[in-house]
C-alpha cells in the first residue's frame, strides 16, 4: 500500500546487507487493459526468475502491490503487510522525496480506496502484519525475526 513505508524498510534491509527488490522500480510491472481501465501487474516470468534465482541465497525481501502477487505467495517464507492508518499514510505521501504519487487530490483518493478495498485482501492472505508507526529499526527488525523464524519451518 502507498505510504506505509516499504521503500524505507527496503532501503534500511539493503543497508543491513539484505538482498531487496522494489517491485515498483525497474521492469517488474507491466499495464494490462482490461474492461474500464488498466491493471497492473506483476511480471510473471520475471518474478519467477527472480525467485529461482535467489532460492536458498539467504534472504530476500520483495515489495510491491499488483493484482496477480497471491499467484507467487506459495513461494514466499512469508507474506507480509505493512499497514498505517490513514491520516499517516496521507501526511506521508504529501511530505515524502522520493516519490511524488499521492500529492494530487486525485491520487489521494485512490489511496483511501485502496485501504478500504484492497487492504483487506492483502491482510487476509497475509502471514503477518506489522504497523509502520514504530521506528524504521523496530519494522526493519521485526522482518528479520519474521525472515529468520520463516526459514526454520
Amino acid at each position: 500500500m502507498s505510504g506505509t513505508g516499504k521503500s524505507s524498510v527496503l532501503a534500511e534491509l539493503a543497508r543491513r546487507g539484505h538482498r531487496v527488490v522494489d517491485t515498483d522500480y525497474g521492469d517488474w510491472i507491466e499495464e494490462v487493459s482490461e474492461s474500464g481501465g488498466t491493471e497492473r501487474l506483476w511480471r510473471e516470468k520475471a518474478v519467477e526468475a527472480l525467485l529461482d534465482d535467489h532460492a536458498g541465497g539467504g534472504t530476500l525481501f520483495v515489495a510491491g502491490c499488483v493484482a496477480n502477487q497471491g499467484t507467487f505467495y506459495p513461494r514466499f517464507d512469508a507474506v507480509v503487510l505493512l499497514s498505517a492508518p490513514a491520516d499517516v499514510i496521507l501526511e506521508r505521501v504529501a511530505t515524502r522525496e522520493t516519490n511524488r504519487f499521492g500529492r494530487a487530490e486525485r491520487e489521494r483518493a485512490t489511496i483511501l480506496r485502496d485501504l478500504d478495498e484492497v487492504e483487506p485482501l492483502l491482510r487476509a492472505d497475509a502471514t503477518a502484519e506489522l504497523d509502520t508507526r514504530a521506528s524504521l529499526d523496530e519494522v526493519a527488525d521485526a522482518l528479520e525475526r519474521i525472515a529468520a523464524t520463516s526459514r526454520r519451518r
